[in-house]
């Protein structure tokens, strides 16, 4: 699809070719969705913020604060979930497992207490009773413990509940598919997502961990606002928090990948419109539909779904995307045919209302007005 080319820089967007149409679109919410992003950056309450909305051939897109380039990498966060599980279905797709297998039947290891009952399904949509970060979390970061090691503590930590009984959002659950999909596929996971994934959606300021990104070019963390599995915020947790080397080159699949707006948009793309670039198209449509039983909260394959999102008002139930605790924010709404990222340096728990989600909230009335 032929778009309409943008020059951005930091102080705004100059739009070429702009016509009546676009003008009444752009100033019917986006323009007070940037306004809520530029005054949060001016008072330096948000260090950093990247916003991009797409709605069929228009395009919108602004960066704030210290962003030298709309291409930026930001550290996604939990919207790597929704990057991961499409890897793991990528090798669905080979014929490598079916999603009610058991986990067990690829991690031997992950047995006893129920555990041989948790399918791969259940773990990519948070109902398998494995907790969202394990007890020794702060332990293996602070010895900046390999991948291995969290996967190793992951198939013997207490389940919280029987498998399928209850909706509890699970980082951990997430690390076991991907194991999963990298024992499958032979591949270290990053590079399986970038061979899957990145690669053929052109997501060229995009990787699992930092890749190939030039990491001076990784926008940093207001950590002192940070969860408390980064640290909180502790000086003491320096070594291990969001900015450090160790957690940057880690590339966690639950919370280590790093992308531009333009690039989480890409991605989001293939699911809005599948046309097979990375993902089958019916593939692409499973994903995003809800897998949980009558009850639980929806949830697609790594994505969350619907007004449970929190997007905004008039967003449909078709709605599918992901949040992230560094304080960013994708989703995408066939309804409107919009796909809207919101990337900031902000923690999520810093501060409520969120200027992601008030800006999100704006976006939302725009499209929909």
């Amino acid at each position: 699809m032929k778009r309409r080319q943008f020059l951005l820089s930091t102080g705004g967007l100059i739009a070429f070719g702009t016509d009546p149409l676009f003008a009444a679109w752009k100033t019917d919410g986006l323009d007070g969705a940037a306004a809520i992003l530029k005054t949060a950056t001016d008072s330096e309450q948000i260090r950093a913020a990247s916003l991009h909305v797409r709605q069929g051939d228009k395009v919108f897109s602004q960066v704030f604060g210290a962003v030298p380039s709309p291409d930026s990498p930001f550290l996604l966060a939990s919207i790597s979930k929704t990057i991961s599980a499409a890897a793991v279905m990528k090798v669905h797709e080979e014929g490598k497992f079916a999603l009610d297998d058991p986990a067990v039947r690829y991690l031997p290891e992950f047995t006893g207490e129920g555990r041989e009952t948790i399918t791969i399904r259940q773990l990519l949509t948070h109902i398998s009773g494995l907790p969202d970060q394990l007890p020794e979390n702060a332990e293996l970061r602070a010895r900046h413990a390999p991948l291995s090691e969290f996967v190793k503590a992951a198939t013997r930590t207490p389940l919280l509940f029987p498998a399928g009984k209850k909706y509890s959002y699970s980082s951990m659950a997430i690390l076991l598919a991907t194991e999963i999909a990298q024992r499958l596929s032979g591949k270290p996971f990053s590079t399986l997502v970038d061979e899957t994934i990145y690669r053929p959606l052109g997501m060229k300021h995009s990787a699992m961990g930092v890749g190939n990104l030039d990491p001076a070019s990784l926008i940093l963390n207001q950590v002192e606002f940070g969860a408390p599995e980064s640290g909180a915020g502790d000086p003491s947790t320096k070594s291990w928090d969001w900015n450090s080397a160790y957690w940057r080159n880690l590339g966690a699949p639950w919370g280590g990948a790093h992308g531009s707006a333009p690039d989480v948009a890409r991605f989001l793309g293939e699911f809005l419109h599948p046309d097979g670039k990375a993902l089958k198209p019916e593939t692409a449509r499973l994903m995003i539909r809800n897998h949980n039983p009558e009850g639980l909260r929806p949830r697609g394959l790594g994505f969350d779904l619907g007004p449970e999102l929190g997007v905004g008002p008039g967003c449909s139930e078709h709605t599918f995307g992901h949040t992230g605790s560094t304080g960013t924010r994708c989703w995408a709404d066939p309804k409107s045919d919009t796909i809207c990222v919101i990337l900031t340096t902000l923690p999520a728990r810093a501060v409520d209302p969120h200027p992601r989600d008030l800006a999100s909230r704006l976006v939302t009335e725009a499209v929909n007005g």
